[in-house]
C-alpha cells in the first residue's frame, strides 16, 4: 500500500495557502452545522465494509457491474433507514448519495434507484392528487415498489410532443389501454427501467371521444411484485453499455394493449372525467415540472462533479515534475507552467460558481413552486427559462473542463484509476439527458424573444431580464470598464445585443416571405449563442452577487481568496467573449491587453492557495476513487499498486502464450 507519508512538495503548498481550510470548508457546505452532519453521513457510509470494491469494478463484467451496484444501492438505503431511526433524516442525505459526491463515491457507475428517488417520486408528488399521492407515496418511499420514469423514446427525446406511446381511455371498461404503435415508440434510457422498477410514471399522447389530448403522465405497473416476471403485455430490457454510469440500468420498455385503471392517470393539473371529458390544467407548462426539478438539481451535480476532477488534477500537478523553466534548475512542479495554471484555475472557479448559481437557483425553484401551489403561475416561464439555459451551460462547461483536467494529468489521466474517465462519463451524459442541450437554450431564446417585445412596450420585467431595459434606453455602445460589475454589464450588454440582432433577423425573413416557424429556424444558431450570452452574463452576476454577500461575514483572507475566484471566472468569461466584446461594446486593444493582464493576475494571486482551495472542498480519497488526486500525493505508488490488481497480473504466464503467440512465433512465417 502508499506509504501514509504525505509528498513533500503537497505538504509544502498546503503550507503556502493564506487562509484556514476550515473557514472555505465551512462556507462551502453551508455553516458548521451542514458541514458537521456531512462528515458524521461520510464516517457512518464510508466505515460500511459492504462498500469496499474486492475488484476495482473496471475488470469485471457489464452484469457484474449492474448486479454490485444493485447490492450496495440495497445497502445504502438500508443504512438510510438506520438513519432515520436515530433521528438523522433529512433531504441532505439523499441529496449526497444519489446526485452528489457521496453516491457516486460508492457507487462509481451510477445508482440503479437514483431514478425512483429524483424523478418517480417527484413525478408523484407534483402530479398526483392528494388521493393518488396517498396511495402511492408511502409505498414508493419505503421502497416497497421501485419506480422509473419514462419518457424518452426510441424516436423522440426533447421533442416531448412528438412522443408516440398512445394512451387510449376505454369508456366501456374504464379504463387506459397502452400501445406502443411503432419501435420507434419504445421507451428508451430510463434509469432504472431495465431490470429493477417495478413501476413506472410513463409519459403518453392521451385520447378519449377520438381525440388526443396531448402527452400526459401514467403509473404503471411493469412487473410482478413477488417474481418480477414482466407483466403481461410489457416488453422490456436493458439497452447496453454505455460510455459511463454502466450501473444505473438504462432499460427500454413497449406495450401491446396494457391496461390500467383511469385513476392511474396522474390528474393533479389535468384530468380524465369518467364519461371520457378531459378536463385541461391551467397551464400546459405545469406538465414540465418535474424537468424542470430535475435540471435544477444537475447544474449542482456539475459542480459536484467537477470538484472531484479539480481536485484529482490539482493535486496531481503539484506532485508531477516535468520539464525545466530556467534551464539551471530542477524540473518544475507540472502547476508552475503558467498553462498548465489555465486548465486547472478555471475549472475550479466554475465549480464554485456553478455550485453557488445552482443554490441560488434552488431558492427560485422553491419560491416559485410555493407560489404555482397558490395559482400564481407569473414567474414559472422565468423558472423554465433560466433553468434550461443553465442545465445547457454548466453541462457543456463541466464536461469540457473534467476532459481539460484530464489532459492536464497527462497519460496517467488516461487510465481508468485515476477516475478523471468515469467522472467525465457521469458529466457528459448530462449534457444529453433531460433535454438536448441546443434545444434547450432554443426553449430559452423563445422567452428571449418574447420578453424583448414586452421591453419593447415598456413593460415591467422579470429579474433576470432587467438588464433589457437599459439597453433599449441607450442607443450608444456599452462604455467598456474591466471591473467585475462592468463586465457582468457589457455580458448583458452582449447578450441584449445578439437578441436585437436575432430578433430583427427573424422579422427580415419573415417579411421576405418565410413562415415564423422557418424564420426561427433560420436564425436558430444565433438564437442559441443569444441564450448562452444570457446564460454566462447570469452566472457572473450570480458569481458575483454571492461571493460579496458572503464576504460581508468572511474573515478577511478567505475573502480575499474568493474574489480572486469570481474574478478569474469574470475575466475568462471577458476574454472568450472578445469578439462579441468588441460589437457591442467601446472595447479597444488595449483594454483587451489590459484584461489578459488581469486575468494572469488572477491566475498568479490563486496559485498559492490551489491546493487549499481544492483540500476545503472537503472530499474523502474513497468518494474520490483516484490514484492521482489521494490526499497523501502518493501518485506513483498507488498508481503501481493498481496496476498490481489487473486479472492479468494475477499469473506471470498468460494462457494465451501458449495458445497463440508461442505456435505463432514457432511457425517460421
Amino acid at each position: 500500500m502508499p506509504s501514509t507519508t504525505v509528498n513533500q512538495d503537497l505538504q509544502h503548498e498546503r503550507e503556502k495557502c493564506s487562509f484556514k481550510n476550515e473557514d472555505f470548508t465551512v462556507w462551502w457546505i453551508g455553516g458548521e452545522a451542514k458541514l458537521k452532519e456531512k462528515r458524521s453521513r461520510e464516517k457512518f457510509f464510508l466505515s460500511e465494509p459492504e462498500f469496499f470494491d474486492k475488484v476495482p469494478l473496471h475488470f469485471v463484467s457489464h452484469k457484474e457491474v449492474y448486479e454490485e451496484s444493485v447490492r450496495k444501492s440495497t445497502v445504502i438505503f438500508r443504512k438510510v433507514k438506520q438513519m432515520q431511526e436515530q433521528g438523522k433524516d433529512g433531504v441532505d442525505n439523499y441529496m449526497a448519495l444519489l446526485g452528489g459526491l457521496l453516491g457516486s463515491g460508492i457507487i462509481k457507475e451510477g445508482n440503479p434507484l437514483a431514478v425512483h428517488f429524483v424523478m418517480f417520486l417527484p413525478a408523484l408528488m407534483g402530479h398526483g392528487t392528494p388521493e393518488q399521492q396517498a396511495e402511492w407515496i408511502g409505498r414508493a418511499w419505503n421502497c416497497e415498489i421501485i419506480g422509473t420514469y419514462a419518457q424518452t423514446e426510441l424516436g423522440h427525446g426533447t421533442f416531448i410532443r412528438g412522443l408516440e406511446t398512445t394512451a387510449t381511455y376505454d369508456e366501456r371498461t374504464k379504463e387506459i389501454v397502452l400501445n406502443s404503435p411503432t419501435l420507434s415508440s419504445y421507451k428508451w434510457w430510463p434509469g432504472g427501467l431495465g431490470h429493477t422498477a417495478n413501476y413506472c410514471v410513463v409519459i403518453a399522447q392521451l385520447y378519449s371521444k377520438g381525440k388526443n389530448h396531448g402527452i400526459h403522465p401514467f403509473i404503471v405497473q411493469l412487473r410482478d411484485e413477488e417474481t418480477h416476471m414482466p407483466m403481461p403485455g410489457i416488453t422490456i430490457g436493458e439497452i447496453g453499455n454505455k460510455l459511463g454510469m454502466n450501473g444505473v440500468n438504462n432499460g427500454f420498455l413497449g406495450f401491446k394493449n396494457v391496461r390500467i385503471p383511469r385513476g392511474n392517470m396522474l390528474m393533479k393539473n389535468a384530468k380524465l372525467l369518467e364519461d371520457g371529458t378531459f378536463v385541461k390544467p391551467p397551464s400546459s407548462v405545469l406538465t414540465y415540472g418535474t424537468m424542470m426539478f430535475v435540471r435544477v438539481v444537475i447544474v449542482r451535480d456539475m459542480a459536484n462533479y467537477l470538484s472531484k476532477a479539480v481536485t484529482i488534477a490539482t493535486r496531481y500537478s503539484c506532485v508531477r515534475r516535468q520539464s525545466v523553466i530556467n534551464p539551471d534548475q530542477p524540473e518544475v512542479q507540472v502547476i508552475d507552467h503558467l498553462t498548465q495554471q489555465y486548465k486547472l484555475f478555471p475549472a475550479i472557479a466554475k465549480s464554485i460558481i456553478f455550485k453557488l448559481t445552482s443554490d441560488n437557483l434552488w431558492d427560485m425553484y422553491n419560491q416559485v413552486t410555493s407560489e404555482l401551489d397558490k395559482g400564481d403561475l407569473e414567474r414559472l416561464p422565468e423558472l423554465h427559462a433560466i433553468a434550461c439555459c443553465l442545465k445547457a451551460v454548466s453541462t457543456a462547461d463541466a464536461a469540457q473542463a473534467v476532459e481539460t483536467c484530464r489532459l492536464a494529468c497527462g497519460g496517467h489521466g488516461y487510465m481508468t484509476c485515476s477516475n478523471l474517465f468515469g467522472t467525465y462519463g457521469m458529466v457528459t451524459a448530462a449534457c444529453t439527458y433531460e433535454g438536448d442541450n441546443t434545444v434547450l437554450l432554443l426553449q430559452t431564446a423563445r422567452y428571449l424573444l418574447k420578453v424583448w417585445t414586452q421591453a419593447q412596450k415598456g413593460q415591467e420585467l422579470v429579474p433576470t431580464v432587467q438588464y433589457l431595459k437599459k439597453f433599449l434606453s441607450s442607443n450608444q455602445r456599452q462604455t467598456w470598464d474591466d471591473s467585475v460589475p462592468g463586465i457582468i454589464a457589457a455580458l448583458q450588454t452582449v447578450a441584449a445585443g445578439k437578441l436585437r440582432l436575432a430578433n430583427d433577423h427573424i422579422e427580415q425573413r419573415k417579411r421576405a416571405g418565410c413562415t415564423p416557424e422557418e424564420a426561427v429556424n433560420l436564425t436558430s444558431i444565433e438564437l442559441a449563442r443569444t441564450a448562452d450570452a444570457h446564460c454566462r452574463a447570469f452566472l457572473v452576476q450570480s458569481g458575483y452577487e454571492m461571493i460579496e454577500k458572503s464576504c460581508k461575514t468572511a474573515p478577511p483572507e478567505l475573502a480575499r481568496a474568493l474574489r480572486d475566484i469570481y474574478e478569474l471566472y469574470a475575466y475568462d468569461e471577458a476574454m472568450k467573449a472578445v469578439g462579441d466584446l468588441l460589437r457591442f461594446t467601446t472595447i479597444s486593444e488595449s483594454d483587451i491587453s489590459r484584461l489578459q493582464q488581469k486575468l494572469e493576475g488572477a491566475l498568479a494571486a490563486i496559485r498559492p492557495n490551489a491546493v487549499g482551495i481544492v483540500d476545503s472542498f472537503d472530499i474523502p480519497d474513497m468518494v474520490l476513487g483516484s490514484a492521482l488526486g489521494a490526499y497523501d500525493g502518493n501518485v506513483y505508488e498507488r498508481l503501481f499498486e493498481e496496476a498490481k490488481k489487473s486479472p492479468l497480473n494475477q499469473e506471470p504466464v498468460n494462457k494465451s502464450f501458449h495458445l497463440y503467440l508461442k505456435p505463432f512465433m514457432k511457425s517460421n512465417l
